[in-house]
């Protein structure tokens, strides 16, 4: 590097190796200029030309030294102007970062200042939120100790249900019990399903066997009666069993418990000429009717066969609402002859009445002709008053002319009339 007036040029800068071309080829110059004057000896004829191209040389040096301090004035000029615009750019750079600094200074200010804000809201939303959690606590905790108590209670009555269910188990243990407990059922069914005079409870036979109930359906079909039977032992094997040995006796047991009831029902409740072609057998448990329906369809083909029907509670309700359907069709039936007596009755009763209007509209009629025959009269009588009082007796003279007198009508009383007047 080189240092001139106090200016540092590095040597890859172009000014310093414009100049230091030039330098070179002013020393080239000046080799040559010497090596010239050393030959002007011996070529001093030939120097007048030689002269002459050294001359225009000085001449050109000479601009070279002229542009050469050009060149050093514009080079002070360039380091001058670099040396301003690095002043002007490091105080601009410092105003930069006194500006930036004091931006930095509010933003923290302001930044410390929301800081300290928001910590003041969370607390008081912490204060809030844990004074409403203490109070939200206590009231549950109030709650969990009412729910406890009502578990308490609930608890007290699953105890007291376990024992009437095992209570239940003792009833259906014992046949006569399970029986009562199947004939209660089907009471209760019957007596919200149908009217009290159309179903008759523990009723005997002709034959002198006593059905559960018998419905008194008109012919046909006729009385039907519905028997209770509960097959639970046979059901409850089938339900507990373990093995296939046990499964196997336990739906034998089942086909012939129910094989049985269906034959009973058929041979003591289906009697020609008494009661329907056929009975329905009540089984108080739903479970046991789908039991029977899935997995014992030749047992229900034997029923129907036997013409027994076995319905559920909910199928012996919907059996109930279509004999009550019939049981009002027949009432109505039987009705028919009361209500085409009624009709008859009432339609004489409306010809009389219409005969009585006629009658009271003819007398009407010649109550409106009386009526008008009176306003007539009465006009005339007015216009007579009138002229009576202004003395016109010219006029009632001639108003007093013989008329044709009309005879009375015998059929109505009413006044004898001039046709004159009417």
């Amino acid at each position: 590097m080189i240092e001139i007036g106090g200016t540092i040029y590095h040597w890859n800068d172009p000014l310093v190796l414009a100049v230091l071309g030039a330098a070179a080829l002013v020393l080239l110059i000046l080799i040559l200029l010497i090596a010239a004057v050393r030959a002007a000896g011996r070529t001093a004829r030939l120097a007048a030309p030689l002269s002459q191209q050294m001359q225009v040389l000085g001449g050109h040096v000479q601009q070279l030294g002229a542009g050469q301090e050009q060149l050093r004035g514009g080079l002070q000029m360039v380091s001058d102007t670099q040396a301003n615009a690095q002043s002007q750019l490091i105080q601009s750079v410092e105003a930069r970062l006194n500006t930036v600094q004091l931006q930095m200074q509010e933003r923290l200010a302001e930044n410390a200042a929301r800081s300290q804000r928001s910590l003041t809201e969370m607390q008081e939303r912490m204060n809030q939120t844990l004074h409403g959690s203490a109070k939200q606590t206590t009231t549950s905790l109030t709650q969990l100790q009412e729910r406890l108590a009502a578990i308490d209670k609930a608890q007290d009555n699953i105890t007291k249900l376990s024992g009437d269910v095992l209570s239940l188990q003792d009833i259906l243990s014992n046949k006569q019990t399970r029986g009562a407990f199947g004939e209660i059922q089907l009471r209760d069914i019957v007596s919200k399903q149908l009217p009290s005079d159309s179903y008759s409870l523990q009723h005997t036979l002709p034959n002198g066997k006593r059905a559960d109930c018998l419905i008194h359906l008109p012919n046909p079909p006729g009385p039907i009666v519905i028997d209770s039977k509960f097959p639970l032992e046979a059901y409850e094997a089938l339900r507990n069993a373990k093995t296939d040995w046990d499964l196997k006796n336990a739906v034998a047991a089942m086909k012939v418990a129910v094989k049985k009831h269906i034959r009973d029902i058929s041979e003591k409740y289906i009697v020609e000429g008494e009661t329907a072609d056929g009975a329905l057998m009540f089984l108080p448990s739903e479970a046991v009717y789908a039991e029977l329906h899935a997995n014992f369809p030749e047992l229900i083909r034997e029923g129907f066969a036997a013409r027994v029907w076995i319905v559920s509670p909910t199928t012996c309700m919907a059996t109930l609402n279509t004999m009550r359907a019939i049981l009002k069709d027949a009432r109505m039936r039987e009705q028919a002859g009361a209500i085409r007596k009624e009709l008859g009755a009432l339609h004489g009763d409306v010809e009389r009445l219409v005969t009585r209007v006629g009658n009271l509209d003819r007398h009407f009629g010649q109550a409106r002709k009386d009526v008008d025959e009176i306003m007539i009269s009465s006009e005339k009588a007015s216009k007579r008053a009138g002229r009576l009082h202004n003395f016109d007796f010219e006029e009632l003279a001639k108003d007093d002319a013989p008329g044709v007198v009309v005879p009375l009508d015998k059929s109505r009383p009413g006044p004898i009339t001039n046709p004159s007047e009417t």
